[in-house]
């Protein structure tokens, strides 16, 4: 009997859903959420219905009978610091991610989404590598505030299956690499990969490293102090100016690469001049990353989405071909990554690990 699973990826305004029978892609789809319809919810955790729903008439359309399926896996999200792996969802899961302490995202709703349509069908339910995965030196999380640590929270999903494939081409381990892969989306985030462990990365999340599409990254501390105390700005006002409204969208008025290419080739000199800076900003995290690594760098990955963009690129690769050799792996494996994690599991090649 074949295995189906099906996977699924929330993001800000869209939820990547596809279907495999074994190791093959049988569908894939994006569901585009409008901007006016998710502003409608307080919290991302509220949106969970609302997805829910329209991937259930999503595969209905498609004609596909989730009593077929075999498990459901689902991108995880802001959980407790964990290890890489495949997990099985749980009642303990699923409420850390509902009173989201550690902030809320997208990809919250993945485990949520996945344990309810699985437990309908009483299949099993799965996150594979969610942002919280945690394999920091204990130097790196040292702030000069002993308040403050540094965490790890990044795209660990994308960033392991591209090391893999990087590892294959190279014809070397991952364990036995030296690597920093740079992941290249709405949000961007830096790893240092060493012999198979991501043991520094910037918090992708959180305002740190560098700015991105939708968010500020590291900005100067006294200003942005004296502006949370200015009392112009309630404390929501001044995280969506970290995360959601900052970076890109708050200097071009847009998060929307495609735009902001055509910006810049009809001549919009502004439009150039801050994406470029964003380039050198990356640039800057991964000569930080090589200093880690003491200079012995395998290769440079950049993947994600703004990938495909060759200007991106260039900018990146002409700062830091010096390093190393430059690698592009552009968009992402999430899917395919999220799909055969659970099917070790079901297969029985692995044991899935257990959130506490």
């Amino acid at each position: 009997m074949s295995k189906k699973i099906l996977a699924i990826n929330p993001g800000s305004t869209s939820t990547k859903i596809a279907v495999f029978e074994a190791e093959t892609c049988i569908f894939k789809q994006t569901i585009r959420h409008s901007t006016k319809t998710i502003n409608e919810y307080k919290h991302i955790i509220d949106q969970y219905d609302f997805r829910k729903e329209a991937i259930l008439a999503t595969l209905k359309k498609e004609n596909i009978d989730v009593t077929d399926l075999s498990a459901v896996v689902g991108r995880g999200g802001m959980l407790k610091p964990i290890e890489s792996g495949t997990f099985a969802v749980n009642d303990a899961m699923v409420e850390y991610i509902k009173q989201a302490p550690r902030g809320e995202h997208a990809s919250n709703l993945g485990c949520v989404i996945a344990k309810e349509i699985a437990d309908k069908q009483g299949i099993p339910s799965f996150i594979v590598d969610p942002v919280a995965v945690d394999e920091m030196d204990d130097i790196a999380r040292v702030s000069g505030m002993p308040e403050i640590e540094r965490a790890s929270l990044f795209h660990a999903l994308n960033q392991k299956a591209v090391a893999l494939k990087a590892a294959k081409d190279l014809h070397k381990p991952y364990k036995k690499l030296r690597l920093i892969v740079v992941h290249l989306g709405g949000g961007i985030s830096v790893g240092v990969h060493k012999y198979g462990r991501v043991i520094d990365v910037n918090n992708a999340l959180d305002g740190d490293g560098p700015m991105s599409p939708e968010r500020s990254g590291s900005v100067p501390l006294g200003p942005l102090y004296k502006m949370c105390f200015s009392g112009k700005y309630t404390l929501d006002e001044i995280k969506r100016k970290n995360y959601g409204k900052g970076g890109l969208v708050a200097h071009l008025g847009t998060n929307d690469g495609f735009e902001i290419e055509k910006r810049i080739k009809s001549g919009d000199e502004k439009a150039e001049f801050i994406y470029k800076a964003m380039c050198y900003q990356i640039a800057k995290e991964i000569g930080s990353g090589a200093t880690v690594l003491e200079g012995d760098v395998d290769a440079i990955i950049l993947t994600g989405g703004l990938a495909y963009d060759q200007l991106l690129v260039d900018e990146i690769s002409k700062r830091t071909k010096f390093i190393t050799d430059v690698m592009v792996y552009p968009g992402e494996d999430e899917m395919e990554s999220l799909a055969l994690g659970a099917l070790r599991v079901i297969n029985n090649e692995e044991t899935a690990k257990v959130y506490k």
